[in-house]
């Protein structure tokens, strides 16, 4: 059980503190607002082949009810109701609106007669209507507003995002979710999840979805490399995700600036903490191909390193960065061959170019120093 909380607890993605709102204290919280349809009810995500049962499963409004014990008054609203919306929203010292998609939502469930419409896919990747309109008229009324969102995978969030003074993302949180967000909205969690996809602004420049297809071919690009090839910014990068602390790299130092198809190089980078609190970062590498004579992605990860980090103290993050690591598919001859070329590491917080410090080195028939 203590793990289940554990693994919840790390794996929730703050995208958004606008004004340090998060995390709250808990002291001064007088009366807290809860809403959405998602804040109660025993929601894990799939219910077809890797649906659990747990003994029991803490609700988000639960979790943030025992935590807060009889010190914060803790006050529950669907979001169905818009006059006491509107009135908890303007009386509440905080809100937290938990949004999101169940089983139904994401297609992940078989009918109970065989000849029922089976579960498929979504048509569409934002909230449900009434959601979107929930977020934005509390984030109007209550400037410590925080979305949560559950689901099981990119939502887009376009049509509130810039109003939304805080966003988290919450996942499927499993039987200790509520104890896990409650931990992690009033501090005694530093955030430290990183997105495992990108988050489209726009979806239009996504791959096709037609649901009734019986055959699809994909092109070689998607998510994060289809996103950079088109030179697109997304709302939120692949490997994005940010803490109660503010993490500084620098020092990046590569072991040679030459190596042959088959050797390695030694990448370290300098991590330090900025901030006032303890926390943990995801240090993300990535190899970059900008002289590449075939048709790669502008980069990928190849490697990543949590590291702990007390207030002001800095550690060194190692990776071992191999020439395989560099290989593309080679249709002529049907094997992966390693490009003799000038490449990039580029290490830092996120896939986002300016998150990362670059190095650049090759890859030579004969190694030097």
């Amino acid at each position: 059980v203590d793990l289940a909380r554990e693994v919840a607890e790390k794996s929730m993605v703050l995208l958004k503190n606008e004004g340090g709102i998060l995390p709250f204290e808990r002291s001064s919280m007088r009366t807290l607002a809860v809403m959405g349809a998602r804040a109660e009810g025993e929601n894990l995500g799939d219910h077809g082949s890797s649906r659990v049962y747990p003994p029991e499963v803490v609700t988000p409004l639960g979790g943030l009810r025992e935590h807060l014990g009889s010190s914060t008054r803790v006050v529950y609203e669907r979001g169905t109701d818009t006059a006491r919306v509107r009135q908890l929203a303007r009386e509440a010292d905080a809100v937290v609106l938990v949004v999101g998609l169940d089983h139904r939502d994401e297609g992940e469930w078989i009918p109970e007669k065989p000849e029922g419409d089976r579960g498929g896919d979504r048509r569409n990747l934002g909230l449900p209507l009434a959601d979107a309109q929930l977020i934005r008229a509390v984030s109007a009324l209550n400037r410590r507003t925080v979305v949560v969102l559950i689901g099981g995978s990119a939502i887009t969030m376009e049509e509130w995002r810039n109003e939304a003074p805080a966003i988290l993302m919450a996942f499927y949180p499993g039987m200790e979710g509520g104890k896990a967000l409650a931990r992690v909205l009033f501090g005694e969690v530093n955030p430290s999840g990183k997105l495992p996809f990108t988050i489209p602004a726009d979806t239009s420049w996504l791959p096709p979805f037609d649901p009734k297809a019986e055959r699809v071919e994909y092109g070689y690009y998607h998510g994060y490399t289809l996103a950079e090839k088109k030179g697109i910014e997304p709302a939120f990068a692949f490997g994005f995700g940010l803490g109660y602390t503010r993490f500084a790299y620098s020092s990046l130092h590569l072991s040679t600036s030459t190596l042959a198809p088959d050797g390695t190089v030694e990448v370290s980078v300098d991590v330090t903490n900025q901030g006032q609190r303890p926390g943990e970062e995801i240090v993300e590498l990535y190899a970059g191909f900008p002289a590449s004579k075939v048709d790669r992605p502008v980069k990928l990860l190849r490697g990543f390193e949590k590291v702990a980090l007390r207030p002001r103290e800095s550690k060194t993050v190692r990776f071992t960065l191999r020439a395989r690591d560099l290989a593309y598919w080679d249709t002529a001859s049907g094997s992966f061959r390693v490009e003799e070329a000038a490449y990039e590491a580029l290490v830092g917080a996120s896939s986002r170019r300016a998150d990362l410090i670059a190095a650049s080195f090759r890859v030579t028939k004969e190694t030097s120093q």
